[in-house]
C-alpha cells in the first residue's frame, strides 16, 4: 500500500506554495523508504518553482538536498539497512546502460536521467522532491551518509558541494593551483572549502569586501572585491581556473581577463539569460570557457566521504517547513549566510 506523506507544493508558476499530501511508491525489491530529515533550499528550486528555464512541470514538490535515515529496504535491498543515515540529490534514476552511464556519469544519461523532483520516474510517474516527509529511491540512487557529518549541514552537500567538489576534481585541482570563486553564497562557500582541502591556493572574488573575514575563515587565502576599481587590474591573468557561482547574467570578459594562459573560466551558477563571452579572449590566450553540473553517484559519495575525511559541511540556517515562502523572498534579496535548510521534522505542522 503506498505510503501518504505531507509536501509543500505549487501549482503552477508563481503560484504560492500549499499543503498537499502525496503518494509514495509500494517498496520495490530494491527501494528504500526514508524518514527525511533534513531538505536543502537550493537557488534552483527557485528557478524551477517559477519556470525561469522554460521546462518545469506542476504540480511540482522540489527538494534535491535530502538527508535522512532508512526506515524501510526492499527484499533484495544489500547496501542499506534500516536506520541507516543516508542522502539523495539530484538523481534518483537512469538508464544505468549508455556510455555515460557505465562510465559513472549518470548525470549525463544520454537516454535522460531522473530528476528528484520535475521529472518522470521509470514507471511514469512524475517524481515529487524532498519537500516533503518520506521518499522512497532505488538503493542504487541512495547514498551513504558518513555518521561524522553532521545530517542538517550535510543537506547541501547534496547539490552545492558536488556541483563544486565535480568541477574542482575535472579540472584537476591541487596544491599548485590558482583557483578563484566568483561569488561566494551557498556554492561558492563550499568551492572554498574543498578547493582549500585540495590544497589549492583558494581567492575569493565578491562584489564587496562584505564576507572577506568569512572568506579567510573558509580557507581562502586572498579576497578581492568588484567594488573595488582598481581589482581587476591587478588580477589580470593571476588564475589557472575561476569558478563562477553566479546565477545574474553578466559579461563574462572581465573574469576571462583574470585567467593565465590555458586557463578555465567554469559556470556553476546558470543565469536565465544568455551569457556573451568576447572570443578574442579566448583565443590570445589559450584559454577556455566551460559549464559544470553535478557529478555521478560514485563521485558523490567519493565527495562525501572526502567532506567527511576534510570535516567539511556548509553553514547552514534551519527553518520551518512554514518558512518557505520567507525563504524564498531571502533568496531573491540575496540574504542567506550561506544555506538554508528546512526542518524535515516541522512538515507534521503544516
Amino acid at each position: 500500500m503506498p505510503t501518504l506523506v505531507k509536501a509543500l507544493s505549487v501549482a503552477d508558476a508563481g503560484a504560492p506554495f500549499r499543503t498537499t499530501t502525496i503518494e509514495r511508491r509500494d517498496l520495490g525489491a530494491t527501494d528504500v523508504l526514508i524518514d527525511i530529515a533534513y531538505v536543502g533550499v537550493c537557488h534552483s528550486d527557485v528557478h524551477f518553482v517559477r519556470n525561469d528555464w522554460g521546462f518545469s512541470t506542476y504540480p511540482m514538490v522540489p527538494g534535491h538536498e535530502i538527508t535522512g535515515v532508512v526506515a524501510a529496504v526492499g527484499t533484495a535491498v544489500t547496501r542499506h539497512a534500516v536506520g541507516d543515515p543516508v542522502a539523495v540529490g539530484n538523481l534518483i534514476d537512469s538508464c544505468r546502460e549508455c556510455r555515460n552511464c557505465r562510465a559513472g556519469r549518470e548525470q549525463y544519461c544520454q537516454r535522460g536521467s531522473v530528476g528528484t523532483y520535475n521529472s518522470v520516474d521509470r514507471d511514469g510517474v512524475p517524481t515529487s522532491g524532498g519537500y516533503s516527509q518520506k521518499i522512497v529511491v532505488d538503493q542504487d540512487f541512495v547514498l551513504k551518509l558518513p555518521p561524522s557529518l553532521n545530517i542538517a549541514a550535510a543537506a547541501p552537500l547534496l547539490c552545492a558541494g558536488i556541483t563544486m567538489y565535480s568541477a574542482l576534481r575535472h579540472w584537476r585541482v591541487g596544491p599548485d593551483s590558482r583557483v578563484a570563486i566568483a561569488g561566494m553564497g551557498g556554492l561558492g562557500h563550499l568551492g572554498v572549502k574543498l578547493a582549500a582541502a585540495m590544497g589549492a591556493q583558494v581567492s575569493v572574488i565578491s562584489r564587496t569586501s562584505a564576507n572577506a573575514w568569512d572568506a579567510k575563515r573558509f580557507g581562502a587565502v586572498c579576497h578581492y572585491a568588484l567594488d573595488d576599481d582598481t581589482t581587476l587590474t591587478a588580477l589580470a591573468g593571476r588564475f589557472d581556473l575561476i569558478i563562477s557561482t553566479v546565477s545574474a547574467t553578466s559579461d563574462t570578459a572581465p573574469l576571462l581577463n583574470l585567467l593565465d594562459t590555458d586557463g578555465t573560466l567554469v559556470m556553476a551558477g546558470a543565469p536565465v539569460e544568455p551569457l556573451s563571452a568576447p572570443v578574442g579572449l579566448l583565443i590570445g590566450g589559450h584559454r577556455s570557457l566551460a559549464g559544470t553540473s553535478i557529478g555521478g553517484i560514485a563521485e558523490t559519495q567519493e565527495m562525501l566521504d572526502f567532506c567527511a575525511e576534510h570535516r567539511i559541511t556548509a553553514e547552514v540556517e534551519i527553518i520551518p517547513a512554514t518558512g518557505i515562502e520567507q525563504a524564498f523572498a531571502r533568496l531573491d534579496a540575496a540574504d542567506v549566510h550561506y544555506r538554508l535548510v528546512i526542518d524535515a521534522a516541522t512538515f507534521a505542522d503544516l
